[in-house]
């Protein structure tokens, strides 16, 4: 009898509009991975959801689901706000943790988690999806492989007024629930800080992925006719000279994407938005021989690719293909110094910041 292979028995914290859109799909498509719990206080979204995606079991409190021996990981899928106190709950408990992103609010909780992880020798992913295109991953390689130094890098998020017209289309149906747990105060009641935990923490990853550590940034902020546009001058701790855009919402299409130039070549990318699972255009232009190659990426499914990664390094070892604990601190820290440079007007490093996004 052959034998079977190992699979990581996953459960998911919150059955809200994320884990319906991409985490049940993952988890249940994943081949090295199996649905096993599902967790939500709401009793009406716990139960269809039940229905629907068919755990082995469902639970209303976290703490009851953490105690499952048989439990490997967890997916926190909830509001920004609970993500640290459930990944340290996790932790505690002996679990692997898959964070949404951001990873926390402030600079001092998710230092704190980080102690947290070191102590647990437990592995916490960050949920920063865009690592898992395959369109990004052939820049990344392409960065690290035949591109010689980097010069620049520009890059831009810029939502679209239509995006919804658009998710409704191509996504399930939403269930939702009044007792839904929910943080105290609206987090949309400040849409400047809204928007930035929502997309900076995206368009400040993939910064970082492609040119590393980012020391300071210098950001300008305009509001109109309820649009918010930052522009953000990066420097990289290698020399490389970056600039951000980060425009929500603009009166076009998704606008998503990048520029690098180095010094063996150029890479121009195009992202779409993320829910219609299509893979980056990726143009890669090399000096060496003269042609620019795309990768087509037929799996353009980054949530289950990222869900199959981090199940890979729990079960075999693999080396950790996503953002760790480091890379969510970085985004946060960028964020509040982001934050700081709107409001000062001056440049800000990234080391000497600390407080809430």
């Amino acid at each position: 009898m052959e034998d079977q292979k190992p699979v990581l028995k996953v459960g998911i914290l919150g059955c809200g509009p994320i884990s319906q859109a991409a985490h049940f799909e993952s988890v249940t498509k994943a081949k090295n991975a199996e649905l096993y719990a599902i967790c939500d206080i709401a009793d009406d979204l716990r139960e269809r959801m039940d229905a629907t995606h068919a755990p082995r079991k469902a639970f209303k409190n976290y703490a009851e689901m953490l105690a499952d021996p048989e439990l490997d990981a967890v997916v926190i899928a909830t509001s920004d706000a609970f993500h640290v106190p459930a990944a340290l709950e996790a932790l505690s408990a002996g679990k692997h943790v898959l964070s949404e992103k951001p990873i926390g609010i402030s600079v001092e909780e998710v230092e704190a988690l980080k102690r947290a992880v070191e102590k647990s020798g437990k592995l916490l992913q960050v949920g920063h999806m865009k690592r898992f295109d395959a369109g990004l991953q052939s820049a990344k390689e392409f960065i690290d492989g035949g591109m010689g130094e980097m010069l620049a890098l520009k890059a831009w998020y810029c939502d679209s007024t239509h995006r919804y017209a658009v998710t409704d289309a191509v996504q399930p149906l939403m269930v939702k629930s009044v007792d839904a747990k929910k943080p105290s105060g609206n987090p949309k009641a400040d849409l400047q800080r809204y928007y930035m935990l929502a997309h900076g923490s995206h368009l400040l990853d993939t910064a970082r992925y492609f040119a590393g550590e980012i020391t300071e940034v210098d950001a300008r902020l305009r509001e109109r006719f309820g649009a918010y546009c930052w522009f953000v001058d990066v420097a990289f701790k290698n020399g490389v000279i970056g600039h951000l855009d980060l425009t929500i919402s603009v009166r076009m299409d998704w606008h998503e994407g990048f520029q690098i130039y180095g010094e063996n070549g150029s890479i121009l990318g195009k992202t779409y938005n993320p829910w219609l699972f299509k893979t980056s255009e990726v143009e890669i232009f090399s000096e060496k021989s003269g042609a620019t190659t795309r990768v087509l990426g037929a799996d353009g499914h980054f949530y289950r690719r990222q869900l199959e990664a981090f199940s890979d390094s729990i079960l075999t070892g693999t080396p950790m293909a996503g953002a760790d604990i480091d890379d969510g601190i970085a985004s946060v820290r960028g964020m509040v110094a982001i934050a700081r440079s709107v409001k000062s007007g001056k440049p800000v490093k990234l080391s000497e910041v600390s407080g809430a996004v």
